[in-house]
């Protein structure tokens, strides 16, 4: 009920923001045109092989994913637990080593095996944010020290000014005075408090590119939409791209320029927030936006979508659509080999024959 209410009040600040902009305007600018993508990635495959003594079994995590995010937009990846989202930003982050795949930072292309020296480079541009603030933090250090490490890794300032730099963060950050928090350690902190000092540690390094996967899951209620502003207002401010991985559809529709929905590992549609949110065409989009809670919504109301079955096991999934096992719409063409991407709307895609 809680996360209800709190849903009815994004929604109304959702719409107000997309009023707010010019027609045709996004409520973010997005620079495209001259500038090359800050993200591409094409073909991109991940895959882990688990058993031994002859009984091995691959995973496939990703499949053929591509994608691109351009300077200054915000994209949202959707998907169920499993479904490959955070295998994704990892991928990118270079913290797993793609199976196969390219991948193009701000226009030049990452090659699969990288120097440390051009490893370190490749992440002082792109920066994470993990899930869980209770893990990601380390214990033994105060969070100054865990903050102030970026600035010494990456050199992004001068040793006599890394005391500024870092006060200057935890203010961004909404954990002021800093002087009341920089001798803390993780324990003594909220659950909100070590996220922002998350954020804190990411945005040290200066990164074009940050990756927030499901920042506010492991949050209470009341504070997940204060997580998410933050965001926003630090991505506009720092003129950030940025991704934002989550299972829920509203708070991704919410966020996000552009929203990609993921299942079992493939990417099955692609398209504007409000449109995807507005109009799912994928059965597996209109699943999740079925199991959203209705915020008295300014889109109508969710058309309610059953689906049968289980989750696909990633060690066999089908030779077509992965969805089709569990998809009361299915055809015979469906399990014959995965479906071509279709325009269904302006800059929106599905990956399904009925359309």
């Amino acid at each position: 009920m809680a996360w209800n209410l709190l849903l009815r009040a994004v929604w109304r600040e959702r719409c107000r923001r997309v009023v707010s902009t010019q027609p045709g305007a996004s409520a973010r600018h997005i620079v495209e045109g001259g500038a090359p993508p800050v993200l591409e990635v094409s073909g991109l495959t991940k895959t882990y092989t688990i058993g031994r003594f002859g009984k091995a079994q691959v995973v496939r995590a990703l499949t053929d994913v591509d994608l691109t995010i351009q300077k200054g937009e915000v994209l949202g990846l959707v998907g169920e637990s499993g479904s490959g989202k955070t295998t994704f930003a990892r991928t990118v982050a270079l913290l797993e080593r793609p199976t196969a795949g390219h991948i193009r930072l701000l226009g030049q292309a990452v090659p699969p095996r990288l120097t440390q020296k051009r490893l370190r480079e490749h992440r002082s541009h792109v920066q994470m944010i993990f899930q869980d603030p209770y893990t990601s933090l380390d214990p033994l250090h105060t969070v100054r020290y865990s903050v102030s490490r970026p600035l010494r890794t990456f050199k992004v300032v001068p040793k006599n000014a890394e005391g500024a730099t870092v006060d200057k963060l935890f203010t961004q950050v909404g954990l002021v005075p800093p002087q009341d928090f920089l001798r803390r350690y993780p324990y003594q902190l909220s659950g909100g408090q070590r996220q922002r000092v998350g954020v804190a540690r990411a945005l040290a390094a200066r990164p074009e590119l940050l990756l927030a996967d499901e920042p506010t899951s492991m949050l209470d209620v009341s504070i997940r939409l204060s997580i998410m502003n933050l965001l926003l207002d630090l991505q506009k401010a720092e003129s950030l791209s940025l991704l934002f991985v989550t299972h829920d559809l509203a708070g991704a529709s919410y966020m996000s320029d552009r929203v990609a929905i993921m299942y079992a590992g493939h990417l099955v549609e692609l398209g504007p927030s409000e449109s995807v949110m507005g109009g799912p065409r994928h059965p597996y989009t209109q699943l999740l936006r079925g199991a959203a809670p209705d915020p008295a919504s300014h889109f109508g109301a969710s058309k309610r979508f059953e689906a049968r079955g289980d989750p696909p096991d990633l060690t066999s999934l089908p030779s077509g659509c992965p969805f089709a096992p569990r998809c009361p719409s299915a055809r015979r063409e469906c399990s014959d080999s995965l479906p071509e991407w279709r325009q269904v709307g302006p800059g929106h895609r599905v990956r399904c024959v009925l359309y």
